[in-house]
């Protein structure tokens, strides 16, 4: 299985500051449940009987996560099974999705009745050698439903057949849309066509400085000063697209919870069509669809059996081969940047792989 090069959006020290230093204050700060109206939404689902993949850095154990974090797989350690992090990365994702602190105290996720599925595929670096196709394989393999990737790598082709299995193995699949100023544009895996790229706005609704743009962007989530989980049953704060698109993947699974029939295609439009309209009217590169608001996604009344949307629609395998890169951005012509720990590198990339995974609008707005 060919390895690709990843990087963490949004966990470098610069970004997540020091730990919180009390559980009973941390309800109080996660300023996106109130946001997001996420009381409201939990009283309609809660993502039980949903599968939720954290594709990261690994999930520690934390009281927070007691009882929600079921064996996976460890792809730096033999015989690992995702339950190792040393980061806090993967925790504070995982947090996001599915935490469930106890009265009023401690932090709560999205989904707090969904299981998650860690899968470690990078240690403390920000760059690490991983195998994110065969990390995609195992989540569908072992009965995920949503997959979180809070991260961004290469555009290899074991990653694009990965992808493209998961889609049709009815899968929803939601990735970080990238962080300034070491993204110059959207970065794969969330350009990838099929996948939601998420990008991040701040307390006041407002695109977060941090949140890059581009044409592959589909939704925004809250994605600065975010108010997580930690390793050592600590808590952080976090602020990058990784944190945007753990909230969307708990919201997803909110969705499939309350809506075991409907298919990944339909959870994804239900997504982007009740995103709350923001910037240029329509869909734009800042705002791709709008908004998250979980709760008109779980009360909208009906789906339309013709919907179509490119975040669902399975991209074609390449035609040329790819080299490992960390991490692709969106591609323009001939040309991609790629970034490996803030240095950027150009790499010319025949102009049919630039064909098959440039991410083309089919939505209203666009």
């Amino acid at each position: 299985m060919a390895a690709a090069a990843v990087v963490l959006a949004g966990a470098t020290a610069a970004l997540y500051g020091s730990p919180a230093a009390a559980a009973d204050s941390v309800r109080e700060k996660q300023w996106h449940l109130d946001f997001l109206k996420v009381g409201k939404a939990q009283r309609i689902s809660t993502g039980r009987g949903v599968t939720v993949a954290v594709i990261d850095s690994g999930v520690s154990n934390h009281p927070d996560l007691a009882g929600s974090v079921i064996d996976g797989t460890d792809f730096l350690k033999a015989g690992g099974n995702g339950r190792t992090d040393r980061s806090g990365h993967g925790t504070a994702m995982a947090g996001l999705i599915a935490a469930h602190g106890k009265n009023s105290t401690g932090a709560l996720g999205i989904a707090p009745d969904a299981k998650i599925l860690p899968i470690r595929v990078f240690n403390t670096k920000p760059q690490k050698d991983a195998e994110i196709g065969a990390a995609i394989e195992f989540a569908v393999s072992h009965g995920a439903k949503v997959i979180n990737l809070s991260l961004g790598g290469g555009v290899d082709p074991a990653t694009i057949d990965a992808v493209k299995a998961a889609l049709e193995a009815d899968v929803v699949l939601v990735a970080s849309a990238g962080n300034k100023p070491e993204d110059a544009g959207i970065t794969a895996p969330a350009f990838i066509d099929g996948v939601i790229a998420v990008g991040a706005v701040d307390k006041s609704g407002k695109k977060a400085d941090i949140s890059v743009s581009g044409s592959a962007l589909d939704l925004m989530a809250p994605g600065e000063d975010v108010e997580s989980a930690d390793r050592d049953a600590d808590y952080r704060a976090g602020t990058g697209t990784s944190d945007s698109a753990a909230i969307v993947s708990g919201a997803a699974a909110l969705l499939r919870s309350k809506y075991p029939t409907m298919s990944a295609t339909e959870v994804v439009e239900r997504l982007e069509s009740t995103a709350t309209d923001k910037g240029a009217p329509g869909v734009d590169n800042d705002y791709g669809h709008g908004i998250l608001n979980i709760v008109a996604a779980l009360n909208e009344p009906t789906i339309s059996p013709t919907a179509t949307t490119t975040s669902a629609a399975p991209a074609p395998a390449p035609t040329a081969t790819t080299s490992a890169a960390s991490p692709q951005t969106e591609p323009a012509g001939n040309k991609i940047p790629l970034i490996a720990g803030g240095v950027a590198v150009l790499v010319l990339l025949g102009g049919l792989v630039a064909f098959f995974l440039l991410r083309r609008r089919t939505g209203s707005g666009s």
